[in-house]
């Protein structure tokens, strides 16, 4: 008798089975390929039109699932299970950064997820004013919403964090570069000096480096000495005119004896300085002590730097305020006292 091979049939009995098969194999593709297909349409299709930007905040160490709900209660997304398969398909989900960022729901969830891998953070910005010291920095960084004034202070004022940042002095003081900057919200005070200095030695040209040695000083005395014309004048065509009276009492021995440096070295001046404050001595009283003070008082901008460095060629000595944010300059003692009698004392 002739016996039916697997693939023969009996009546067509043996046949069900494998067209079922089929059958449910074709359904399942059908379904895969339909979840597919509706995920890659709800990956380019955003929440709604809104462009309204929304801070959104992952926090450090938060898990995707937690983030995929926040994202889904804030409106941002409109299903947070199919975030989490779209982000999983792409290997993304252990690769979203912490941070602040700003999203809107009309970005589409492939944008949101792309920003949040990337850590394209929401920038805070913040502008250093020329002759801004330290204590002034701190105040505009943490009015901006950044750290405690008190942590960067402590920061800026850690002589081993300085040295590590090829500053030779205790302080950070002159070598926080005045500019424009963009940090992210949780920029700790080493991240943004550390920015500031980067900033500084990139100005710094290396003429200038050349230039220093010329004039016989450091780098710091140049940083310091750019600090005091800084704060001596803000009217541009001065500061080189200012320059030069400095480094020519400094060649002759005279004191400095400028009022900056001794507002610099009282604790809670008061904005009133007076004949006891010229005589009391602190490390930065240029009316008590000769040459420079032992460091910046300020933090100076490119054209201080480059007044320190470029003096002007003259004979003055001296300078007195004329009122109105310029100065009258002197060669002799008996000039420069016509001229305070003229300007401050106005006889």
């Amino acid at each position: 008798m002739m016996k039916l091979s697997y693939h023969e049939t009996a009546g067509g009995k043996l046949r069900k089975p494998l067209v079922l098969t089929t059958a449910f194999l074709i359904i399942l593709l059908a379904i895969f390929f339909s979840a597919y297909w509706d995920l890659i349409l709800y990956a380019d299709n955003p929440a709604k039109s809104d462009p309204a930007k929304a801070v959104f905040v992952v926090a450090r160490g938060q898990n995707f699932s937690a983030t995929a709900d926040n994202l889904y209660r804030s409106g941002l997304i409109k299903n947070p299970y199919k975030f989490r398969l779209l982000a999983r398909i792409r290997g993304f989900e252990k690769q979203v950064q912490a941070g602040e960022y700003l999203l809107s729901p009309d970005m589409s969830p492939n944008t949101i997820l792309g920003i949040l891998v990337q850590g394209k953070v929401n920038l805070h910005k913040i502008t250093i004013p020329e002759g801004s010291n330290i204590h002034q920095i701190a105040a505009i960084a943490t009015e901006a919403g950044f750290r405690a004034k008190e942590e960067f202070i402590q920061a800026a004022t850690n002589a081993e964090f300085a040295l590590k940042k090829g500053i030779a002095a205790d302080t950070f003081e002159g070598y926080l570069f005045p500019d424009t900057y963009y940090f992210p919200k949780e920029a700790t005070p080493e991240t943004m000096i550390s920015k500031m200095v980067e900033r500084f030695w990139s100005a710094f040209r290396p003429q200038w480096k050349k230039r220093s040695k010329e004039l016989g000083l450091t780098i710091h005395e140049v940083v310091t000495l750019a600090s005091i014309i800084e704060k001596e004048t803000g009217v541009a065509f001065e500061r080189s005119i200012i320059s030069s009276v400095f480094h020519n009492r400094l060649k002759k021995g005279m004191r400095l004896e400028s009022d900056p440096t001794v507002i610099y070295g009282l604790k809670n001046f008061d904005g009133n300085l007076t004949r006891k404050h010229l005589s009391t001595r602190t490390p930065y009283n240029t009316y008590k002590i000769k040459g420079l003070p032992i460091g910046p008082i300020a933090n100076p901008g490119k054209a201080s730097l480059e007044a320190a460095l470029y003096p002007a060629d003259t004979d003055y000595l001296f300078f007195v305020s004329k009122r109105d944010t310029t100065h009258q300059f002197s060669t002799n003692l008996k000039d420069h006292n016509k001229a305070i009698r003229k300007y401050q004392l106005r006889r």
